[in-house]
């Protein structure tokens, strides 16, 4: 849903800004970790450093632009370093500004894991229409595409002023809830704006794990099922499917487990042996998602995606149906379940800086109950 954002509790600065307070973001560049290794170094050979000094000077200009002009509107502001960022620098905090990249951007999101503080990103050095035009050897594909930017360093002398002041489209995008439970805890991960790989550690290494729906049951009531409990699969011939890729693959068993205290019915439920699994929002369908075969979605869709990678389907008689459950829309009424049932397992978070290690046994919740971002979007 788009909207004109309104916060109750925000008073105008000086000279009737819309926001009292904003946090910079401001990405750390290549040149600068390179820079470092250097001094110790560890650098590769093979950097091409006048390329990355080039794309740190118009990083480091589109940050002093930045601030010029939030000095130039009388706005109170403080500057963090995106490896640094942590919460209490939100504290007293209305408006977050991402200046780098899609990455930045994500990073800054994950600490925003309320909703209640609205995001700005700023693609510091954008691609020009020379850059999108594939030239051997002469364009930098390396640049971040900036899909999640709302404001270009070319374009930021008259987007930001618009937005301090109340202007700006800004909207809700769905995020990704995921809760992962061992033995003796429940870990509820930060939302995922983009997406979610679960895999294997090892990209050579399959990933087998058992997917279901959930459904929330009343346990005086519905009668006939058995209280997984932690493990989430009591019967003996349900525990060796999870190991046996001979067996059906379809679960016919009444298995419930819980979640937060909740008890939940595990339905339709398959034994899956592949390269693990993808799920994506509606924002991030268009990213790794589409490049793997999926559905690129309305960015405004409050559902989600899921594409099993390199599903392997052998010796079973319902090939057709398993097959066609490798990929899927999951509304946002909907929650999938995953028990894994490989020695390791990982959980991407956005990417690959942030990861949630997975055991065999461990239990994971997907939905879109996380709490929205609000994020400014471009305006065509």
């Amino acid at each position: 849903i788009i909207f004109e954002y309104h916060h109750h509790n925000i008073t105008m600065a000086s000279g009737g800004a819309f926001f009292r307070r904003l946090l910079v973001v401001i990405k750390q560049t290549a040149f600068e970790e390179y820079s470092q290794l250097k001094l110790r170094g560890q650098a590769p050979k093979a950097l091409r450093w006048k390329r990355l000094e080039s794309r740190y000077l118009s990083h480091t200009q589109c940050v002093e632009n930045l601030l010029a002009i939030l000095k130039a509107n009388n706005i109170a502001f403080s500057c963090v370093n995106r490896v640094e960022l942590d919460r209490q620098h939100l504290a007293d905090v209305d408006l977050v500004v991402a200046v780098g990249g899609d990455g930045t951007v994500l990073s800054a999101a994950h600490f925003l894991d309320h909703g209640t503080i609205p995001l700005l990103g700023i693609n510091s050095d954008p691609m020009s229409d020379e850059d999108k035009i594939v030239k051997k050897k002469k364009s930098d594909e390396r640049r971040s595409h900036g899909a999640l930017c709302a404001v270009t360093a070319a374009n930021m002398q008259t987007a930001v002023p618009q937005i301090l002041f109340g202007g700006g489209k800004l909207a809700t995008r769905a995020r990704i809830q995921c809760i992962v439970k061992s033995t003796f805890s429940e870990t509820r991960l930060v939302p995922a704006l983009n997406d979610l790989l679960i895999a294997n550690p090892s990209p050579a290494a399959v990933s087998r794990f058992r997917m279901g729906w959930l459904r929330e049951v009343d346990l005086d009531v519905k009668g006939g099922l058995r209280d997984g409990g932690g493990s989430g699969l009591t019967s003996a011939r349900a525990h060796s499917s999870l190991t046996d890729p001979q067996l059906l693959p379809r679960n016919q068993d009444g298995t419930v487990t819980r979640f937060g205290g909740i008890p939940f019915d595990v339905e339709n439920s398959l034994n899956v042996w592949s390269s693990g699994m993808w799920v994506s929002t509606a924002t991030g369908s268009s990213a790794a998602m589409a490049a793997a075969g999926g559905k690129q979605m309305d960015i405004y869709s409050s559902d989600l995606q899921y594409l099993i990678r390199e599903h392997m389907i052998e010796n079973v008689p319902n090939k057709d149906e398993v097959r066609n459950l490798d990929k899927g829309m999951l509304k946002n009424d909907q929650h999938l379940h995953l028990r894994w049932s490989s020695q390791k397992g990982r959980i991407f978070i956005d990417g690959s800086h942030l990861m949630h290690n997975l055991e065999l046994g461990d239990e994971i919740l997907i939905d879109a109950k996380a709490p929205p971002l609000a994020l400014y979007s471009r305006i065509d």
